[in-house]
């Protein structure tokens, strides 16, 4: 097999994550940048990263990588690189991408060169003048930092943050792929309960059980690389056999509670979507109410931020009875996301170890308090 340079973007903060996740998958030459994770495999590492990656944002090929101040330079050195040998003759491929601090920093004209210079290139491979781009997708994306070029194919489609489950949800839902790093960065174990007490549509407590019982998260969605005819069909069904076999057959303790009834029910259609609902209880129950069940469990939660003065008022109300009811669980480690500066002071306790992660745009910080 081919050996390919692949690319998975994460969300700022995380990179380290999808690092040892990619590892433990077996691909070792890998490389942590801000915002991404480079490493190299074959065909079969797209179809088993997609599958298993659970904090970064998608997988891409890296065609290449250059420098260019000019846009003769662009168009040349583009058209230089190995398109045709991924791009059939009927494939769609639309470019789009960014320009940061670049003397090229109109996106639009970069989009045009780059794509003028695939279109040549694949002229010289099927020879012919026009391509109708009816075919399977080979989304193109640029990135262009300080002058420099790096051109990649997504083989994932959507996002990998996308699992499928999760087609309604409340009104400001945390992504997937920073719920299953918050767990991850927990360390929580899958003989020990987990409890989500801000659940809204059930994303850390499903992503807690896919990680529990060893579900791989792309397991029941499709992905745009599953059509092109240089992935042979056998190394996707290779893929997902793999997977099916990791499954383990184990009983999780993971509980999502929420003030909001109708937040609850979501939770739970979502875990039945995800096929983990066996390994989840959802309760209507307000965070002033909750009470320990059994000894030695990870707290996982990403509570109400509050945007307007109003709202930050009883947030922080919040964060203090989060601080009393917590108290209870003596025995118990807790992890809170959340962008307040002062959480630690309204909720009564020093954390242990804080880190700062984004959800979306939003900095936040997560506090770490350890249990025994």
């Amino acid at each position: 097999m081919t050996q390919i340079q692949l690319i998975a973007p994460t969300l700022l903060g995380i990179e380290s994550i999808t690092a040892k996740e990619l590892r433990r998958l077996g691909y070792n030459d890998v490389t942590v940048e801000n915002g991404r994770v480079s490493f190299i495999g074959d065909e079969q590492a797209i179809c088993r990263s997609n599958l298993w990656i659970r904090t970064a944002e998608r997988i891409l090929i890296k065609v290449g990588e250059f420098s260019a101040t000019t846009y003769n330079e662009l168009f040349e050195k583009t058209k230089s690189l190995p398109w045709d040998e991924w791009i059939p003759e009927d494939g769609a491929f639309p470019v789009k991408g960014y320009s940061l601090k670049s003397q090229l920093y109109s996106v639009p004209d970069c989009q045009s060169i780059i794509k003028k210079a695939i279109v040549e290139k694949l002229k010289s491979k099927y020879k012919r003048s026009w391509f109708d781009e009816k075919g399977s997708l080979f989304q193109i994306q640029f990135s262009l930092m300080k002058n420099k070029v790096t051109l990649m194919i997504d083989t994932s489609g959507q996002g990998l943050h996308k699992r499928g489950y999760r087609e309604k949800s409340n009104i400001a839902p945390l992504r997937e792929t920073l719920a299953a790093s918050m767990i991850i960065l927990s360390k929580w174990r899958n003989d020990r309960p987990l409890l989500d007490p801000f659940c809204g549509s059930g994303t850390i407590p499903i992503e807690a059980a896919l990680i529990g019982a060893n579900i791989a998260p792309g397991m029941e969605r499709e992905f745009v690389s599953e059509s092109w005819p240089l992935i042979p069909k056998k190394l996707w069904w290779n893929a997902r056999n793999e997977a099916h076999s990791m499954i383990k057959n184990i009983k999780l303790e993971i509980a999502g509670f929420d003030i909001d009834k109708q937040t609850v029910n979501l939770s739970r259609d979502n875990a039945y979507k995800a096929n983990v609902d066996q390994y989840i209880v959802f309760k209507n129950i307000a965070v002033k109410d909750i009470k320990p069940f059994g000894d030695y469990g990870c707290i996982i939660c990403n509570p109400p931020y509050g945007e307007r003065m109003g709202e930050i008022r009883e947030v922080e109300q919040i964060y203090k009875q989060m601080g009393e009811v917590f108290k209870k669980f003596d025995t118990w480690s807790k992890y809170i996301l959340t962008p307040h500066e002062d959480f630690q002071r309204h909720f009564g306790k020093i954390a242990d170890k804080n880190r700062k992660l984004y959800n979306g745009m939003i900095k936040c910080y997560y506090y770490q308090y350890f249990g025994h």
